[in-house]
Protein backbone atom coordinates (compact mmCIF):
# COMPACT_ATOMS: atom_id res chain seq x y z
CA UNK A 1 0.00 0.00 0.00
CA UNK A 2 1.20 3.40 -1.17
CA UNK A 3 2.19 5.57 1.91
CA UNK A 4 1.99 9.69 1.99
CA UNK A 5 4.27 11.50 -0.40
CA UNK A 6 7.91 11.58 1.46
CA UNK A 7 9.29 13.49 -1.56
CA UNK A 8 7.88 15.47 -4.38
CA UNK A 9 10.94 15.34 -6.75
CA UNK A 10 12.76 11.56 -7.42
CA UNK A 11 15.54 12.55 -9.40
CA UNK A 12 17.03 9.30 -11.48
CA UNK A 13 20.84 8.89 -12.56
CA UNK A 14 20.85 7.12 -15.84
CA UNK A 15 23.03 4.76 -16.90
CA UNK A 16 23.05 1.61 -14.38
CA UNK A 17 20.07 2.81 -12.37
CA UNK A 18 17.61 3.11 -15.38
CA UNK A 19 19.46 2.13 -18.70
CA UNK A 20 21.05 -1.24 -18.73
CA UNK A 21 24.09 0.10 -19.99
CA UNK A 22 27.25 -0.81 -17.49
CA UNK A 23 28.76 -2.84 -19.39
CA UNK A 24 28.86 -1.65 -23.11
CA UNK A 25 29.80 1.51 -21.49
CA UNK A 26 32.69 -0.37 -19.70
CA UNK A 27 33.27 -2.28 -22.95
CA UNK A 28 33.81 1.34 -24.96
CA UNK A 29 36.36 2.47 -22.60
CA UNK A 30 38.51 0.02 -23.13
CA UNK A 31 38.27 -0.14 -26.45
CA UNK A 32 39.02 3.67 -27.19
CA UNK A 33 41.85 2.95 -24.94
CA UNK A 34 43.39 0.01 -26.83
CA UNK A 35 42.75 2.25 -29.95
CA UNK A 36 44.94 4.96 -28.45
CA UNK A 37 47.58 3.06 -27.58
CA UNK A 38 47.17 3.27 -23.50
CA UNK A 39 46.51 1.31 -20.80
CA UNK A 40 43.44 -0.52 -20.96
CA UNK A 41 42.14 -0.60 -17.78
CA UNK A 42 39.99 -3.28 -15.70
CA UNK A 43 36.74 -3.98 -15.76
CA UNK A 44 36.61 -2.98 -12.48
CA UNK A 45 38.41 0.60 -12.97
CA UNK A 46 36.70 1.23 -15.97
CA UNK A 47 33.21 0.55 -14.21
CA UNK A 48 34.18 3.24 -11.47
CA UNK A 49 34.28 6.27 -13.70
CA UNK A 50 30.53 5.89 -14.85
CA UNK A 51 28.49 8.76 -13.77
CA UNK A 52 31.33 10.83 -14.04
CA UNK A 53 31.27 13.44 -17.01
CA UNK A 54 33.07 12.24 -20.29
CA UNK A 55 36.26 14.18 -19.51
CA UNK A 56 36.55 13.34 -16.00
CA UNK A 57 35.99 9.65 -16.49
CA UNK A 58 38.47 9.56 -19.29
CA UNK A 59 41.32 11.20 -17.08
CA UNK A 60 40.64 9.20 -14.42
CA UNK A 61 40.20 5.85 -16.62
CA UNK A 62 43.49 6.48 -18.91
CA UNK A 63 45.81 8.64 -16.31
CA UNK A 64 49.06 7.51 -18.71
CA UNK A 65 47.54 9.15 -21.80
CA UNK A 66 49.02 12.75 -22.55
CA UNK A 67 46.27 15.14 -22.19
CA UNK A 68 46.52 16.22 -25.34
CA UNK A 69 45.32 13.41 -26.45
CA UNK A 70 41.83 12.95 -24.47
CA UNK A 71 40.30 14.94 -27.44
CA UNK A 72 41.29 11.52 -29.71
CA UNK A 73 40.37 9.56 -26.68
CA UNK A 74 36.74 10.94 -26.71
CA UNK A 75 35.77 10.51 -30.18
CA UNK A 76 37.31 6.76 -30.29
CA UNK A 77 34.62 6.04 -27.03
CA UNK A 78 31.76 8.05 -28.71
CA UNK A 79 32.64 6.20 -32.14
CA UNK A 80 32.30 2.63 -30.29
CA UNK A 81 29.32 3.92 -27.86
CA UNK A 82 27.33 5.26 -30.81
CA UNK A 83 27.62 1.76 -32.63
CA UNK A 84 25.99 -0.04 -29.97
CA UNK A 85 23.65 2.15 -27.90
CA UNK A 86 20.56 1.32 -29.34
CA UNK A 87 21.42 -2.81 -28.55
CA UNK A 88 20.44 -1.75 -24.78
CA UNK A 89 17.52 -1.65 -22.99
CA UNK A 90 15.64 0.10 -20.07
CA UNK A 91 16.18 -2.33 -17.03
CA UNK A 92 12.78 -4.56 -16.54
CA UNK A 93 10.17 -2.25 -14.36
CA UNK A 94 11.66 0.93 -15.25
CA UNK A 95 8.62 2.14 -17.18
CA UNK A 96 5.85 0.86 -15.02
CA UNK A 97 7.54 2.17 -12.21
CA UNK A 98 8.02 5.82 -13.92
CA UNK A 99 4.44 5.80 -14.63
CA UNK A 100 3.80 4.50 -10.63
CA UNK A 101 5.38 7.91 -9.62
CA UNK A 102 4.07 10.14 -12.32
CA UNK A 103 0.65 8.84 -11.40
CA UNK A 104 1.39 9.36 -7.27
CA UNK A 105 1.89 13.20 -8.63
CA UNK A 106 5.79 12.95 -7.99
CA UNK A 107 7.96 15.16 -10.51
CA UNK A 108 10.69 13.06 -12.35
CA UNK A 109 14.26 14.26 -12.82
CA UNK A 110 17.17 13.19 -14.42
CA UNK A 111 21.00 13.92 -13.23
CA UNK A 112 23.34 12.34 -15.73
CA UNK A 113 27.43 12.60 -16.51
CA UNK A 114 26.15 11.70 -20.34
CA UNK A 115 25.91 14.70 -22.44
CA UNK A 116 22.89 16.54 -23.75
CA UNK A 117 22.81 14.93 -26.88
CA UNK A 118 23.26 11.68 -25.56
CA UNK A 119 20.63 11.47 -22.69
CA UNK A 120 18.17 13.42 -25.46
CA UNK A 121 18.57 10.55 -28.21
CA UNK A 122 18.55 8.02 -25.42
CA UNK A 123 15.11 9.16 -23.68
CA UNK A 124 13.74 9.31 -27.56
CA UNK A 125 14.55 5.86 -28.19
CA UNK A 126 13.29 4.64 -25.36
CA UNK A 127 9.98 7.08 -25.76
CA UNK A 128 10.24 8.78 -21.89
CA UNK A 129 10.47 12.34 -23.25
CA UNK A 130 7.05 13.00 -21.55
CA UNK A 131 7.95 11.27 -18.31
CA UNK A 132 10.31 13.54 -17.15
CA UNK A 133 9.75 17.57 -15.74
CA UNK A 134 13.60 18.01 -15.71
CA UNK A 135 17.13 16.92 -16.60
CA UNK A 136 20.92 18.12 -16.34
CA UNK A 137 23.86 16.56 -18.34
CA UNK A 138 27.43 17.26 -17.26
CA UNK A 139 28.15 19.05 -20.11
CA UNK A 140 25.83 21.78 -19.40
CA UNK A 141 26.57 21.89 -15.78
CA UNK A 142 29.17 20.48 -13.26
CA UNK A 143 29.59 16.99 -13.42
CA UNK A 144 28.57 15.42 -10.67
CA UNK A 145 29.53 14.71 -7.62
CA UNK A 146 29.38 18.85 -7.48
CA UNK A 147 25.80 19.43 -5.99
CA UNK A 148 25.17 22.30 -8.83
CA UNK A 149 23.01 19.17 -10.95
CA UNK A 150 20.57 19.13 -8.19
CA UNK A 151 20.68 22.50 -7.32
CA UNK A 152 19.70 23.89 -10.60
CA UNK A 153 16.68 20.83 -10.77
CA UNK A 154 15.55 21.73 -7.42
CA UNK A 155 15.46 25.20 -8.67
CA UNK A 156 13.60 24.48 -11.54
CA UNK A 157 11.13 22.93 -10.32
CA UNK A 158 10.19 24.66 -6.92
CA UNK A 159 11.74 22.14 -4.63
CA UNK A 160 13.49 22.07 -1.56
CA UNK A 161 16.54 19.34 -0.37
CA UNK A 162 14.18 18.00 2.27
CA UNK A 163 11.55 16.85 -0.48
CA UNK A 164 14.07 15.92 -2.96
CA UNK A 165 14.92 12.11 -3.48
CA UNK A 166 18.42 11.41 -5.52
CA UNK A 167 18.45 7.34 -6.91
CA UNK A 168 21.78 5.78 -8.61
CA UNK A 169 24.14 3.02 -8.88
CA UNK A 170 27.19 5.06 -7.71
CA UNK A 171 29.03 6.50 -5.44
CA UNK A 172 29.15 9.78 -7.45
CA UNK A 173 25.61 9.89 -7.32
CA UNK A 174 25.13 9.53 -3.45
CA UNK A 175 27.67 12.22 -3.03
CA UNK A 176 25.92 14.09 -4.73
CA UNK A 177 22.87 14.27 -3.03
CA UNK A 178 25.08 14.49 -0.15
CA UNK A 179 26.63 17.67 -1.31
CA UNK A 180 22.77 18.86 -2.14
CA UNK A 181 21.45 18.30 1.55
CA UNK A 182 19.64 15.55 -0.25
CA UNK A 183 18.25 11.97 0.71
CA UNK A 184 19.65 8.96 -1.68
CA UNK A 185 18.59 5.39 -2.31
CA UNK A 186 21.12 3.36 -4.33
CA UNK A 187 21.06 0.43 -6.62
CA UNK A 188 23.08 -2.89 -6.66
CA UNK A 189 22.79 -3.96 -9.77
CA UNK A 190 24.66 -0.71 -11.76
CA UNK A 191 28.21 0.20 -11.48
CA UNK A 192 29.27 0.04 -8.10
CA UNK A 193 29.89 -2.39 -5.44
CA UNK A 194 27.14 -2.15 -2.77
CA UNK A 195 29.65 -2.47 0.01
CA UNK A 196 31.36 0.99 -1.11
CA UNK A 197 27.57 2.86 -0.66
CA UNK A 198 27.50 2.47 3.31
CA UNK A 199 29.51 6.05 4.47
CA UNK A 200 26.60 7.33 2.36
CA UNK A 201 24.33 6.17 4.20
CA UNK A 202 21.44 5.83 1.71
CA UNK A 203 17.80 5.16 3.05
CA UNK A 204 17.69 1.96 1.33
CA UNK A 205 19.57 0.00 -1.06
CA UNK A 206 17.76 -1.99 -3.83
CA UNK A 207 18.80 -5.51 -5.27
CA UNK A 208 15.92 -4.88 -8.59
CA UNK A 209 13.73 -2.55 -9.90
CA UNK A 210 11.01 -4.13 -8.80
CA UNK A 211 12.49 -3.55 -5.33
CA UNK A 212 13.27 -0.37 -6.02
CA UNK A 213 9.85 0.45 -7.14
CA UNK A 214 8.30 -1.35 -4.20
CA UNK A 215 10.47 0.67 -1.66
CA UNK A 216 9.42 4.11 -3.61
CA UNK A 217 5.49 2.85 -3.03
CA UNK A 218 5.84 2.50 0.29
CA UNK A 219 8.73 5.38 1.16
CA UNK A 220 8.67 7.90 -1.68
Amino acid sequence: MASPRRFDLIVFDWDGTLFDSTQLIVRCIQSACADVGTDVPSDRDASYVIGLGLADALRHAAPALPRERYRELAERYRHHYLASQHDILLFDGTLEMLRGLKARNHWLGVATGKSRRGLDDALKHAELQSLFDATRTADETAGKPDPLMLFELMRELGCVPERTLMVGDTTHDLQLAANAGCASVAVSFGAHEPEAFAEFAPLHIADSTGGLDAWLVRHG
